[in-house]
């Protein structure tokens, strides 16, 4: 049966099946042939997924997002983060990837992300000077961090499947959140000094100071949202309903830019988006409980830990399996798929889920930046308008910075576990 189970879902991948329903599928084909469980047990397994108050931040939080990019949120942060780094060299990239961290404490997504700050920045970029493949690197690589900072989709998913607090997981984003940004910065000034790309602006405390005040409401979301969700005043599905009715007040009566006629629209696309990732997850439900009651993941497991018990090899092992997923399954099936397998090993290697989730959200990220299926990297190209194969070379600097981010954050554990130690 799992034989059968692979080699039909592997099928329909490559015949390029949507992806739930490929998984759906290849599940209820599975159970026909090898089973006598009756078909209405799939129904209840794929509504019984979906029917979770922490999943109900995942289409909240794309809302928020879209409310804050048209609210003019995201041009005020760029122009905030512009007026703290835009004098260094390449100010620009810079900017793009701070601006990307800033965002990243409001969406929770890295397509979002990616696209709203890459829009304004990307052109701008090419406008002046950079070569448009390195434009497109720098945003993807920035954008990728949007499921590193809290909030991340990921980690919400993460959490569901594994039963680990949000809240802490969303903590133990933030110092690696923080790390890969800076990395990604160090990496852009260092390729903008070798391509003779100059600082955008004079470093000014009066200029940080008008940008600031400019985008302080801007900066409040992600302030609420991490704020509330440190100090125990509501949880993340909470936080993402507030994130939402803050984003509305904002924009519309604020800074005076949303339109009530495009509202519509915009939570038909958010729900439109939403509803394809918690498709994915109630049909790989189904998948994994196949999985389950055949112990594949235990065996696997158990497989894994006949080649050696050397947590280091284990982790690197685990790591490189990761990271492959990444690179050729969607970042929600990676998740689903992955995960069961890999917490039984958790005990043997003595680490905490926390820290074993921003691992795993970590190489996924990287994963966002990494061909054919790498949903940074796609979004950037549409908006610059490359092929995927030039950016994908462009991006290779900014990969390693991020590997090595992987494997700090992989085997210092204090930069995952402080914050939440912290929590109660």
């Amino acid at each position: 049966m799992t034989l059968l189970l692979l080699g039909l879902l592997i099928t329909l991948f490559l015949l390029n099946v949507p992806i739930a329903l490929a998984i759906a599928g290849a599940s209820i084909l599975s159970i026909m042939i090898f089973s006598n469980f009756p078909l209405i047990m799939v129904v209840q397994r794929m509504l019984t997924a979906v029917d979770s108050f922490p999943l109900m931040a995942i289409p909240l939080f794309m809302i928020a997002g879209s409310l804050m990019d048209v609210g003019g949120i995201s041009r005020r942060i760029v122009n905030f983060a512009e007026a703290i780094v835009g004098w260094l060299p390449g100010g620009l990239a810079a900017v793009s990837i701070v601006a990307s961290m800033f965002f990243a404490g409001i969406s929770g997504s890295a397509a979002a992300d990616t696209a709203a700050v890459g829009a304004l920045l990307i052109p701008s970029m090419v406008k002046r000077g950079y070569k448009d493949t390195f434009s497109a690197a720098v945003q993807a690589s920035g954008g990728s961090i949007g499921v590193i900072i809290p909030p991340s989709i990921p980690m919400i998913i993460y959490g569901f499947i594994t039963g680990t607090s949000i809240s802490k997981l969303f903590a133990a984003g933030i110092l690696p959140g923080i790390l890969v940004g800076v990395s990604l910065i160090i990496v852009g000034i260092i390729i903008s000094i070798k391509n003779g790309y100059g600082s955008e602006t004079k470093f000014s405390i009066m200029n940080v100071f008008l940008r600031f005040k400019e985008a302080f409401w801007a900066m409040g979301a992600p302030i609420i949202i991490l704020g509330g969700i440190l100090a125990g005043i509501f949880t993340a599905t909470e936080s993402a309903a507030i994130a939402v009715i803050y984003g509305f007040v904002v924009g519309k009566f604020i800074y005076k830019e949303i339109d009530i006629k495009k509202i519509p629209n915009l939570l038909i696309n958010s729900g439109i988006l939403a509803s394809s990732i918690l498709f994915i997850i109630s049909a790989a439900s189904i998948f994994g409980w196949i999985l389950t009651i055949k112990n594949i993941p235990q065996s696997l497991a158990s497989n894994l830990l006949y080649l050696t018990n050397n947590p280091i090899i284990m982790f690197l092992i685990i790591n490189l399996i990761l990271l492959v997923a990444g690179t050729f399954i969607e970042t929600t099936v990676s998740l689903i798929l992955l995960t069961p397998i890999i917490m039984p090993l958790l005990p043997t290697l003595g680490i905490d889920p926390i820290q074993m989730g921003l691992i795993i959200v970590t190489n996924l990220a990287i994963g966002m930046l990494t061909p054919p299926l790498g949903i940074c990297l796609i979004v950037s190209c549409g908006i610059s308008k490359n092929s995927i194969m030039e950016v994908g070379q462009a991006v290779i600097p900014f990969l390693i910075a991020l590997i090595v981010d992987l494997l700090i954050i992989t085997f210092y554990t204090p930069i995952t576990m402080f914050i939440p130690s912290l929590m109660k």
